[in-house]
């Protein structure tokens, strides 16, 4: 009779098979005191009793099996009863590009705690906590957890690879109330432990030599029904098998296609296809042709949920037909099961997708759909704008102005000097415009012109930047904006013209003293017209009207040779003070809002960098 078949002359069916006291008991109602005492009850009572052993449900064991079981439970309780196994089992070796990409995640997730929301990066760091978990413990074990819905026989199945009655099976819902654990070898209690199995739920499969040596490694793991109307099984589905290393799923021929199965589990796992096995149970009761109809449409199902198919050699889910109940099938899935655990990946290989699906949730905070940065064109724009709003242009055109009058001064005749000095004569006199405070209406506007240009780059900056960089990005600008205007104002103050009258051009003195001797020129003239005049001098008209025509007519030339003269040196004066307060402008909003941003575009680039190593696919065990 194949394993796991039931009789009513079964003598191995949990209803006829003898119980110790402690079996029992509730599993809620044990404590780890008691765990103690029934081990080591178990151990006396196994090498006085021989045939039976103790548990949650009663197993038959041979004689040779009972001692075995003892002395190991005996040893385990000297080093701390941590379970089966006194061995230091060699601990998990990643390979180069997994450890790579676990370190580009950790990298990450350090970078964009203070961007992104913890919850954001709370599946990545879990991520990361139990791939180092895992790596401590033994590597040549594969933890492997049998899922399944209620009535899908997977602790029948769970019964039959283990060659003995271990979780008890019936027709009461739900039968499987907490986890158990088989191991066919020592050195699992870490892995064990790791899943939160207490010591009274653990097992040893039936000791032969062919199953030992075929299924060698394995750690065979019965989770309650994933659709369980109690909700603490459900919450221990999802917690265990975000820790096994692989899973198989038992699915029977009335609900392989129900949807809580497929949308909550299959389709979210479907990057973790390799490690995968979906087992399509109770073919026995299907006639004819119909389990290969059946098991075809489950594969296009699988198809659909995006879970890749191991076929033709290609990695991917193992899909098999089997019977727990007759033992049709069985064998190949321990052959399967064999291969899969000596290959000894699956814990890399799980990790990996591990990795992958954090990526795949991670991919909007870090995946931008446009070119991202700032051009030198916003550069631009935004430095003109400042200049606009701190009146650079202006204070150019004022310097120019200011020139300008400064050689009109120095060079315009005396009686025009004489005149422009008495219209002048309450301004200032250092050839300056006189600094009127500024108007309400015009601080308000230039405030306006700052804010504006503040919030263009900032919107250029971000633009195609994912939602966590871009209101970053913009918090950088705002916070640099505040007291910008008021530090303009200082600049302008300090870096527009300078103190005292502009300088002058080198021609500057022989201009002066050309319109000097104009001046003597029309003096002289109208001096020698006077004395003639009087008759202290002989008549002669010509020469002293020559004079002052000359004199008259030379000191408008020359202060309108000097004006044109003084032109050019004017503007270059003028461009120099627009230059100087536009580079003050542009350096207070480099140093407050351009720097603060390039350097969150910076930190994004290197997340992205990061982000790319992680989404880096292959992995493996060294």
């Amino acid at each position: 009779m194949a394993p796991g078949s039931h009789k009513p002359s079964d003598p191995l069916r949990p209803s006829e098979a003898p119980r110790s006291p402690e079996s029992a008991k509730s599993p809620d109602d044990s404590t780890d005191s008691t765990d103690s005492s029934e081990s080591a009850e178990s151990a006396e009572s196994a090498e006085s009793s021989g045939p039976w052993d103790d548990g949650l449900i009663a197993r038959r064991v041979t004689e040779a099996t009972a001692v075995a079981l003892a002395a190991e439970r005996v040893t385990a309780l000297d080093s701390g009863g941590r379970g089966p196994g006194s061995q230091t089992p060699a601990p998990l070796a990643y390979d180069g590009r997994l450890r790579s990409r676990l370190d580009a995640l950790r990298e990450l997730v350090g970078l964009s705690r203070a961007r992104v929301e913890s919850e954001t990066l709370a599946e990545a760091g879990r991520v990361l906590d139990e791939a180092a978990a895992r790596r401590k413990l033994s590597g040549g074990h594969t933890v492997v957890a049998i899922a399944g819905a209620t009535g899908s026989g997977k602790s029948q199945l769970f019964n039959a690879l283990a060659g003995v009655a271990i979780s008890e099976t019936g027709v009461r819902r739900p039968t499987t109330a907490a986890p158990i654990a088989c191991s066919w070898s020592d050195g699992a209690a870490g892995l064990i432990d790791r899943l939160g199995i207490p010591g009274r739920l653990r097992r040893r499969p039936l000791q032969s030599p062919e199953a030992e040596a075929q299924l060698r490694g394995l750690v065979l793991v019965d989770l309650p029904d994933h659709d369980s109307a109690a909700v603490e099984h459900r919450k221990q589905v999802d917690r265990i098998l975000k820790l096994v290393d692989a899973v198989i799923w038992v699915v029977d021929p009335e609900k392989y296609a129900d949807a809580v199965l497929h949308e909550r589990y299959l389709r979210p796992m479907a990057g973790h296809a390799e490690i995968m096995f979906v087992v399509l149970n109770q073919i026995d009761r299907l006639p004819g042709e119909a389990a290969d109809q059946v098991l075809d449409d489950l594969r296009r199902l699988l198809d659909e949920d995006g879970i890749a198919l191991g076929e033709h050699g290609e990695p991917g889910a193992t899909v098999l037909a089997l019977s727990a109940l007759t033992g049709d099938g069985v064998g190949d899935l321990r052959e399967s099961l064999g291969q899969f655990v000596a290959e000894r990946g699956a814990a890399a290989r799980r990790v990996s997708a591990d990795v992958d699906a954090a990526a795949a949730d991670l991919r909007p905070v870090y995946a931008a759909g446009l070119r991202v940065g700032l051009s030198e064109e916003a550069r631009e724009e935004f430095t003109d704008r400042l200049a606009d709003a701190v009146g650079a242009t202006a204070a150019g055109e004022a310097a120019e102005r200011a020139w300008l009058r400064n050689a009109n001064r120095a060079c315009g005749t005396p009686w025009l000097r004489l005149w422009r000095w008495y219209q002048s004569r309450g301004e200032s006199s250092t050839g300056r415009i006189p600094v009127r405070a500024a108007q309400p209406d015009e601080e308000a506007t230039a405030r306006q012109r700052v804010e504006q240009a503040v919030r263009t780059v900032s919107d250029r900056a971000s633009t195609g930047l994912p939602a966590p960089w871009a209101q970053a990005v913009r918090e950088a600008a705002v916070r640099g904006s505040q007291g910008l205007s008021e530090a303009l104002d200082d600049l302008a103050a300090r870096a527009g013209l300078p103190p005292g009258r502009p300088p002058r051009p080198g021609w500057w003195p022989a201009a002066v003293l050309v319109q000097a001797a104009m001046t003597l020129l029309q003096v002289v003239g109208g001096l020698w017209l006077f004395g003639q005049i009087v008759g202290v001098m002989a008549p002669n008209l010509g020469v002293p009207v020559l004079l002052m025509v000359c004199g008259i007519v030379g000191g408008p030339l020359v202060e309108w040779s000097c004006r044109m003269a003084a032109r050019g040196p004017a503007r270059r004066y003028g461009q120099e003070a627009e230059r100087r307060l536009r580079e003050a402008a542009a350096g207070c909003g480099r140093a407050r809002v351009l720097d603060p941003v390039a350097a969150e575009l910076l930190r994004y680039r290197e997340v992205r960098e990061q982000y790319g190593r992680v989404v880096r696919s292959g992995t493996g065990v060294g």
